[in-house]
Order: structure tokens, then sequence, then C-alpha cells
């Protein structure tokens, strides 16, 4: 029987022959029935009977050696092994370097070989694609929240995402920390002539930068496992949580790397249940108070609640109104105020409600309080409502149109629209409502 050897490399690799105590070369023997560990027998000794204690010459045997094909009827397993470590020694593509060290195959050979039967052998594929879709079945369910496949910014060096993202360099897949920790080192240098003491010292400098590098890692992983290296991104997936939750959150984060990313996720979002929970115990706590029995009153609670809540805050405005009974004309241009607003809101409400349904628009601009607003005449203030501008804003707008206007004798949209740099949207209202009042003219 054949069979290959223990090690096809170095014949002092191997253990020596238990009859002459010389070194194997292939093929030598070894008994079937004696060991562990193995009885190995050069020929010699095999063919002169050789027995020591428990083995006896009639004991079955094997012929250890590596000389039969394996892959391809021209390569021994010999070769093959020789191949294996020859790439693994001189890197894949070195194939003249692979091949010196072969010695007994060309580079065209040792090329054309590996590329067949170890890079596009389809059996090899099948079972490293199994072994890959093993490893990823192994590792789907501790998913880590960053990979650094997600493709992070690339922010300029030195910015402030820069620094929030700890330095992190996306090309490399790394992020800077404790970067001067190999300085310690760079001048130490062990020589014979060192005292007891120096030497020593210098164990002590190397084993304090092995510790640095341990917590270099240990940060690193905490970093990357919990995804705080994009930590806009993180505080983004933060604000999916209530207030209350958000401040638990900013509490616990302290205690992450002890439970790890995804037990920590499994803790708070345990307690946003919590909060979830508490917060509807106590809705159907204050039912129970109410005398509520079912989910059919709870509604109408719900609606008559709302409706005094509403009623509360019309008192409150009320009582600011008071306020102003001392003073009669104080008073009355508080009131003249508030008809004002409630009928401009009234009329945009009506205009809003009587368009064609279609794309949901922007809620009309508040006025009230604005700078310039006074200057404005009802038509103008309408406008800007519309339009979502500031009052100060259209007069410097117009005031620009006007005078372009009294200059060119005319104006048209495409001058409009390069003097103003605004939407063009909102400069084409501007200006179809200048030509419409009468305050420029089309050229």
């Amino acid at each position: 029987r054949r069979s290959p050897s223990v090690s096809p490399g170095d014949p002092f690799d191997k253990p020596p022959c238990r009859g002459c105590s010389s070194y194997l070369t292939e093929p030598y023997v070894k008994c079937a029935e004696c060991g562990p560990p193995p009885f190995l027998l050069c020929l010699q000794c095999f063919t002169r009977g050789f027995e020591y204690k428990k083995h006896q010459s009639d004991h079955t045997y094997e012929i250890m050696t590596s000389d039969f094909p394996v892959l391809d009827p021209n390569w021994t397993a010999q070769e093959e092994m020789s191949l294996l470590e020859a790439v693994m020694d001189c890197g894949f593509g070195n194939w003249q370097d692979v091949a010196n060290q072969m010695c007994t195959k060309s580079k065209e050979e040792c090329e054309k070989h590996y590329m067949k039967h170890f890079i596009n052998n389809p059996l090899f594929a099948s079972t490293l694609l199994n072994l890959k879709q093993a490893e990823e079945a192994q590792h789907n369910e501790t998913a880590i929240p960053f990979q650094s496949a997600d493709d992070p910014p690339r922010p300029t060096f030195d910015s402030l995402l820069s620094r929030d993202m700890a330095g992190y360099m996306p090309a490399r897949a790394d992020f800077e920390f404790d970067n001067y920790a190999e300085w310690d080192l760079r001048d130490i240098d062990f020589v014979e002539d060192d005292s007891d003491i120096l030497h020593a010292l210098k164990i002590a400098v190397v084993d304090i930068y092995h510790s640095r590098l341990k917590e270099r890692q240990r940060r690193k992983k905490i970093i990357r496992d919990h995804g705080l290296i994009n930590l806009r991104k993180f505080q983004i997936l933060e604000r999916r949580y209530p207030k209350e939750v958000q401040d638990l959150y900013e509490t616990m984060r302290r205690f992450a790397r002890i439970l790890g990313p995804v037990e920590h996720d499994k803790f708070i979002e345990s307690h946003a249940l919590e909060f979830e929970l508490r917060r509807e115990i106590k809705r159907l706590q204050e039912y129970r108070a109410a005398g509520i029995t079912n989910f059919c009153s709870a509604r109408t609670y719900d609606h008559l609640k709302k409706s005094r809540d509403e009623e509360r805050l019309k008192r409150t405005m009320l009582s600011e109104v008071l306020q102003y009974i001392q003073d009669s004309s104080a008073c009355q241009q508080w009131l003249s105020r508030q008809a004002d607003i409630h009928l401009q809101t009234a009329a945009i409400l009506q205009r809003f409600l009587s368009r064609p349904a279609g794309r949901r628009s922007a809620p009309p601009l508040n006025l009230t309080g604005l700078p310039g607003t006074e200057k404005l005449n009802e038509k103008e203030k309408e406008l800007c409502q519309m339009v979502r501008l500031v009052p100060g804003a259209y007069l410097e707008y117009k005031a620009a149109l006007v005078n372009e206007c009294n200059k060119q004798g005319g104006l048209r949209l495409a001058q409009a629209r390069a003097l103003i740099k605004i939407d063009v949207n909102k400069t084409r209202k501007i200006y179809d409502f200048l030509i419409r009042e009468g305050y420029i003219t089309k050229a």
C-alpha cells in the first residue's frame, strides 16, 4: 500500500529510522500494527527483518512514498506539495522564483498547473463557496452595525466631520488612535554589553508598548463594532427614540463596551418598550379613573379632552386681553391687530382651499412682527404670504426691478431673473405682480 508521507519536504523533518537511526528518505516502511508513535524503518533495516520489543518482522506494513500522481499524471504528490510551498514562500505570480525553488518544473508548467488545478478547479471553487456561505451563516446573527464596505463619507483632513469620525481613513478602513506609540521604541537597541538594569528597562518599555497596542486594538474594536466611526449617522439613529429613551441611551453609553453591540441594542430596545408600556398603562389608568370601561368611550373621552384643552388655551388668550382693558387705546389697537390677523388668515385659507387638488404646498408665511410689514399694502402682504418672502427682501427686490425698468424703459422676465438670484418661480410671481399693479412695464 502507498500513502503520502508525513512531511514530503526536508528529510530532516522526519523522525529517524528505529533500526539504524539514519534520516529517512522515501520510500520507507511504516509498521501498520505498532504505534503510536509510528514505528518507521528504512528499506535496509526492513530487508534485514529488524525487530524491536513488540515489533515483529511479520507485522503488516505500509510503504510511505509520495511518488504517485494526485491531480495530474505528470505531477507527483511530492511536486504538488513543493509547488504549494514555493508559492507560499515566493508569492503568487512570481513563477520564475517558484520554478527555481522547485528545480523540477519550468516557469510555464508551474503557472499552468497552479491556475488549472488550484484556481480554476470547479471542485475547489464549490468548496470555497460552501465555506464562505457557512461563514456568512455563522456570523449572520452577530451582525455589526458598521462595516467598511458601507463606503463611509470621505471628509477633508482636519475638518469637523473628520474629527467627529475619529480621523477615519476610508481607503485604509482604519482610523487614527495613539499613532505615536512606536516612538518609544525607535531608539531602543538590545546589545550584548547592556547591564541587567538597562536590559530590564528596555524590556519594560517593550511591555508598555505591547499594552498600548492592546488598548489601541480594544478601543478600535469598540468603535467599529458599535458603529461610532460615523458619529452623525449614529446620532440620527438615536433620534428615532423618544426623549426619555435618548437620555437613557446617553447614560448607558459608557457600558456599551461591556455588553457588546447586539446586547447593548437589545438592552436599549427593551427599555424603549418598557417606556411605551408605562405610557400605555398610564393612559389606561386615566381612562379607569374617569370611569371608562371600553375603547369606544375612550375615543370620545380623547376628543372631549382635546376640546377642553383648546378652550383652556382660549381662556389663556383672554387673560392677555384683560391686561389691556385698563388702557382703552392699547385695547383698541390690540383688538384691531387681532382682527386683521384673523381676516388675513381666513382669506388665505379660503383661497388655499379653493385650489384644485395637486401637490401639497407650504403654508402661508406669517408676517406678524416681521420688519417692513407696515410699509406694504394689503395686496403686497398677500403676495409675501403666498410666496413666503419676508417684507424686507420683497422691498429690496421691488426697488431693484423698478430702478432697472426706469433705466431700460421696460423689463423682461429674463432680465428680472438675472437681477434677482432667487427661485425662478418666486421671481415669476413677483414680476407678474409688479406688472399687474403697474409698478413696472414689459419691454
